[in-house]
């Protein structure tokens, strides 16, 4: 059904980087689901009043969450195509994580909520009648939510949206949570044990697991999460190209929403070379950078080094050398010498591990064993975190 109506209703279709089609998949995908979430819904809460079985009824009001929650997303990927404006230069990207936001906030009220009225049954059992229409609602249930859950898990991978992977990890919990209910009324009708207020309390421990799973999953990009290994070596890859830079550092990927990247990074260069080349060589690895990866803007910073002074490049090498053996988690960049009458100053930038916070301490020690390892030499250190 997703793939015929996309051909009908999205024009460019596998063009997934596109925001427009990305945003055009994001609306059909919750349409749809507005739609069978209701259809479920309903069957269940009727059937769950007739047969007095509160599980069912829980999983019916889990539906009507599931479809508000598709109202959410609907809203967030609309808000989300929205392009930029005075007061907000970045454009609305983020609204899509916003939506996936509210939409496990109130998977987690829902949960809540069902948790409460389990409690309430298992002090105080109600009787529970069963009919074959009411399995026949179940297992079609599941079916759909399988269905459902396959579709969000396609499109969300296409068009690398975290709101559909919530989406079709809600519908996964959905069918177990059904199948929950399955269980509840075959032990009810085989062994005359009545577990449905359990098996309700069961559906709302799994409902309140997968709000738990999409605030996790949504929070994350709107905290600012670090970016995909993958995508800083591609990244890396794209700027390396060019025939006289010689390495990178001090990358930042900043994401305001799927397909709305910033990239900056430092780019070194030989310090000999002529600088307007240099600079033409910067602006092709900023084009290029844009085109492969669809980023809404480049921008590389020049940093000349020496590579042809074989002074400093053995200087380089053996401080190198010496950080790579006594501190293996940190790196260095920039590194640069200024030569004087009564000492040499070795300048460089080192990069440690995010979980390093007294920053002002590692500087004091690694430059005192800089200096004690290189006599003559005076170590001017700037410790910092990488954003990679």
């Amino acid at each position: 059904m997703v793939r015929l109506l996309s051909r009908l209703f999205i024009k460019n279709r596998f063009d997934y980087e596109d925001p427009k089609v990305r945003g055009a998949y994001g609306k059909l995908a919750s349409i749809l689901g507005i739609f069978l979430n209701v259809l479920m819904s309903a069957g269940k809460m009727i059937f769950g009043k007739i047969t007095g079985s509160l599980s069912m009824f829980a999983d019916g009001l889990n539906n009507i969450s599931d479809a508000g929650s598709s109202v959410i997303t609907l809203a967030g990927f609309h808000e989300a195509e929205k392009k930029a404006d005075r007061d907000h230069p970045f454009g609305h990207g983020r609204a899509e994580y916003v939506s996936g936001l509210v939409v496990a906030l109130l998977i987690l009220l829902m949960g809540i909520e069902l948790l409460k009225e389990s409690i309430t049954k298992i002090i105080h059992p109600e009787p529970m009648t069963v009919s074959i229409a009411a399995y026949v609602v179940l297992a079609v249930s599941i079916l759909i939510k399988l269905y459902m859950a396959w579709y969000n898990t396609s499109i969300g991978k296409k068009i690398e949206s975290p709101a559909m992977r919530a989406v079709a990890t809600d519908s996964l919990s959905d069918m177990v949570t059904t199948g929950v209910v399955i269980a509840a009324m075959l032990i009810n009708q085989f062994a005359h044990v009545n577990l449905d207020a359990w098996g309700g309390a069961a559906v709302s421990l799994l409902i309140l697991y997968a709000g738990y799973s999409a605030a996790r999953d949504t929070i994350s990009p709107l905290l600012g999460q670090k970016p995909d290994p993958e995508l800083v070596k591609k990244v890396a890859e794209i700027v390396l190209r060019q025939p006289d830079i010689v390495g990178t550092h001090d990358m930042m990927i900043h994401d305001y929403g799927p397909g709305r990247l910033f990239i900056s990074v430092h780019a070194e260069v030989p310090g000999s070379e002529d600088i307007y080349r240099l600079h033409d060589e910067i602006d092709n690895a900023e084009k290029e950078l844009t085109e492969e990866l669809g980023c809404l803007s480049a921008v590389i910073h020049m940093d000349p080094i020496a590579i042809d002074n074989e002074k400093i490049s053995k200087t380089y090498d053996a401080v190198k050398a010496f950080m790579k053996e006594h501190y293996p988690d940190y790196t260095i960049h920039d590194f640069r010498m200024v030569p004087g009458k009564t000492h040499t100053n070795l300048i460089f930038d080192c990069v440690v591990p995010i979980e390093e916070t007294d920053l002002d301490s590692i500087r004091k020690t690694v430059t005192e064993a800089v200096q004690a390892a290189f006599p003559d030499h005076f170590a001017v250190i700037t410790v910092e975190h990488s954003f990679v």
